[in-house]
């Protein structure tokens, strides 16, 4: 059993008590850090797929065993933070609630508290993302499909199902430019003031979703 262990650490399958898949996923967790710090604080176009490797401290070996190019990486890293996101807006929204506004503004107050505390995820769901048109079509489809699911807990099944999702459509896109606007004014002014507008956003437009 020893000759056998001594035989696969020399392949490199254990290395410091580590296998061989824990050792990649450790990489590939360091290239998503330094590529969310990247893309968080530069454009796109001013990020290369060396500055991540030399951020994560690995090769452009490493790099490609995991990622295609600088395109891929960043659509990765966004789908990612935005699923963070979700999850995070998601646990703070009641099972039952009452009202529109009991659903709504827990939500939009964690989900700005969340960009506020984490500026670098924020410009990298909301900023850097939007240059890539089809992913940031599919991230708007994405949320909305999401305020549907937590929707339903207030309003129950939409009667016109195509107006009642072209609603939510204008939602999510609405409420993503007024934050991208927030992000890239370097997230300027009272965040909670923010968030209640959002929330006034929201409740005047699925206002009409509830009737659908």
């Amino acid at each position: 059993m020893e000759e056998q262990t001594t035989a696969a650490t020399r392949r490199g399958e254990t290395y410091a008590g580590r296998s061989r898949e824990q050792r990649a996923s450790e990489r590939r967790a360091r290239i998503l850090a330094s590529a969310v710090h990247l893309f968080g604080t530069r454009d796109y176009e001013d990020v290369t797929v060396a500055d991540v490797c030399t951020g994560a401290k690995v090769s452009k070996r490493y790099f490609y065993e995991h990622f295609d190019d600088r395109a891929d990486l960043l659509l990765k890293v966004n789908r990612e933070q935005n699923e963070w996101l979700l999850r995070g807006v998601a646990a703070s929204v009641p099972e039952k609630p009452a009202t529109l506004a009991e659903l709504f503004r827990p939500a939009l107050h964690t989900l700005v508290t969340m960009l506020r505390n984490h500026p670098e995820s924020a410009r990298v769901i909301y900023v850097n993302a939007p240059r890539m048109e089809t992913r940031r079509r599919g991230v708007l489809r994405e949320d909305a499909q999401f305020v549907d699911a937590v929707l339903r807990r207030a309003v129950g099944t939409p009667k016109d199902q195509i107006g009642y999702d072209r609603t939510l459509l204008a939602l999510v896109a609405g409420l993503s430019e007024v934050l991208i606007d927030w992000i890239s004014h370097d997230m300027a002014g009272d965040p909670e003031h923010l968030a209640e507008h959002l929330t006034g956003i929201a409740l005047a437009l699925t206002a009409t979703a509830a009737d659908l």
